[in-house]
């Protein structure tokens, strides 16, 4: 009787870590111009949460001037609570003296985390965008996988200026990747991002 072989399929497993070619927008594309969905305070609403949904569009923070966004896994996470988010808004005042109009936080949250995370912290100048559907950060080409984690789809940390809706300057994370096992904070620190601006002022 003739022998046979089967072929076992090697399959991969939905939680390991795949690195893959960084798909991330580059120095002199725009960023993508997508609505967000956030709360705004409005004083006419009574009870404990005086909020309504409003619009925000990329254009409306982004068009004419020149601002800083910085992007990160989630609210609440170690190291976007501990250190990214903290040192931008310890280093707000300065930044803006190197010809920064404003900064702002993305994360793939949706906005009633982000105000939470916010109130936490105690934030009060670095502006919080809650990209809760990844549209932005789908369009930035920053869109990884976390189930590893559990937490679905994340945008990978980076952080840029942005000059009148054009990236002027990014730094990405190296090591690119869905299911990362680790969580690089080196390049998008607020430290390279003021050494960067003190070269580059306006």
């Amino acid at each position: 009787m003739p022998r046979t072989y089967s072929r076992k399929r090697k399959t991969k497993k939905r939680n390991s870590q795949r690195k893959k070619k960084s798909t991330i927008k580059k120095v002199g594309q725009f960023i993508p111009n997508v609505e967000f969905m956030i709360r705004l305070r409005d004083e006419s609403i009574s009870g404990s949460n005086p909020y309504k949904w409003s619009t925000l569009h990329t254009n409306d923070f982004a068009k004419n001037k020149r601002i800083v966004i910085f992007s990160l896994p989630g609210a609440f996470t170690p190291t976007c609570t501990t250190s990214h988010l903290p040192d931008y808004e310890k280093y707000y005042n300065e930044l803006c003296k190197y010809g920064i109009d404003d900064v702002y936080c993305l994360s793939v949250n949706d906005a009633f985390v982000m105000n939470q995370w916010g109130k936490h912290l105690g934030i009060q100048n670095v502006k919080l965008l809650p990209d809760g559907s990844a549209e932005f950060t789908k369009k930035m080409g920053a869109l990884v996988k976390k189930d590893n984690l559990g937490f679905g789809k994340r945008s990978w940390r980076y952080a840029m200026v942005v000059n009148n809706g054009k990236i002027e300057k990014i730094f990405n994370e190296k090591g690119f990747s869905d299911n990362c096992t680790t969580d690089p904070f080196k390049a998008s620190t607020v430290t390279n991002m003021l050494n960067y601006l003190k070269t580059k002022k306006i």
